[in-house]
């Protein structure tokens, strides 16, 4: 991140945050979670603010009697699921760096909560149109990683690139906060993939190894690749190939074993280190100016892990040790219905 950067990226991540739970509180919760309004597409929106709403038994409605109820109160799910909400633009915004007006921010972040995440996640997780098809996001590699790069890209072609100079001069800021930053990011995300189970048992403990074996293989190949092929390392690579194997695991952690997980790293971060580093100068990369190569380590490295997992599942799907896996989620993910939560996320950046 240039320095001159730093400061308006952190202003608008912090918004990010602050806005989508206003906007998830008020109806983009239930647009994603709760009862369907248009057909299996999207949940009706309404506040979720009263002590019933907060207190009750969290429930996810087309999903009752698909698996366990849930353990813990309303509020709870509330929040888990705004944290993924709120992340999603987060990683969108990293695309358009450098040029995107912070006034528009403010109006496109609730926007494409609501019309873009919220109904992916609906679709996805609410037990909605591509669950019912048998699409498998075991922790947001499809709702959160290829609608945030898919997006992210569409966004750089309506806002349009950076200028010369500063596409030349792209110095970081601060690698040791860098640095520090990514081994937060690292350690937080077990909380994601360890949490979306919603029960503590075996799928979860797996997941949570998983994830930390991606991430260290996909690290260690983008090391080597950019060692060998490009004959210089960089600690920002090191980074990207740890985004690429936090991201890679996702839509897989569960799913997975020890093996699986391996090679969901070393694909997850090869496959976006030679389009990064092979491809940024051609077509259909060089039409929009990345800052942060979000389509490269987001949506590549998101859609990677996903088809892993749909064409080579390796452990039966299970909520707690016994449980039998909910018919929903019995079908693989198809690189169809992957094309159609992308193109759902192209809507609505475009929009």
């Amino acid at each position: 991140m240039k320095r001159k950067w730093a400061v308006s990226s952190a202003l608008f991540a912090i918004y990010a945050f602050a806005a989508v739970l206003v906007v998830w509180v008020l109806g983009g919760f239930t647009a994603a979670f709760g009862h369907p309004l248009l057909g299996s597409v999207v949940g009706i929106p309404q506040p979720v603010l009263g002590a019933l709403s907060e207190e009750r038994r969290a429930s996810i409605p087309l999903l009752v009697g698909l698996m366990p109820k849930f353990a813990f109160p309303e509020a709870t799910l509330i929040y888990f699921q705004f944290v993924f909400a709120a992340i999603a633009p987060v990683i969108l915004a990293g695309a358009v760096l450098g040029r995107m007006n912070l006034r528009a921010w403010t109006l496109f972040v609730p926007l494409w909560s609501l019309a873009v995440y919220s109904v992916n996640a609906f679709m996805i997780w609410g037990g909605g149109w591509l669950s019912q098809l048998g699409v498998v996001d075991y922790s947001g590699g499809y709702v959160i990683h290829v609608a945030a790069g898919i997006s992210g890209f569409v966004a750089t072609l309506v806002v349009g690139p950076r200028t010369e100079q500063d596409q030349r001069d792209f110095k970081p800021n601060n690698m040791l906060l860098a640095i520090a930053g990514a081994g937060i990011l690292w350690l937080g995300w077990n909380g994601f993939n360890g949490g979306d189970p919603y029960f503590a048992g075996s799928d979860a403990a797996a997941a949570v190894l998983n994830t930390n074996l991606a991430t260290a293989v996909a690290l260690l190949a983008w090391f080597f690749l950019d060692l060998n092929f490009n004959r210089k390392l960089s600690v920002a690579g090191a980074i990207n190939g740890m985004i690429c194997g936090l991201v890679a695991i996702t839509p897989a952690a569960g799913h997975v074993d020890g093996l699986g997980a391996l090679l969901v790293g070393l694909l997850g971060a090869a496959i976006p280190w030679y389009t990064m580093n092979r491809l940024s100068g051609r077509l259909p990369f060089r039409r929009g100016d990345d800052t942060l190569g979000v389509v490269h380590t987001h949506f590549l490295a998101g859609a990677v892990g996903g088809s892993w997992w749909g064409w080579w599942p390796t452990r039966p799907w299970s909520f707690i040790p016994g449980s039998a896996p909910p018919r929903v989620w019995r079908r693989p993910a198809s690189c169809t219905e992957t094309r159609a939560s992308c193109w759902c996320s192209s809507w609505g950046s475009w929009w």
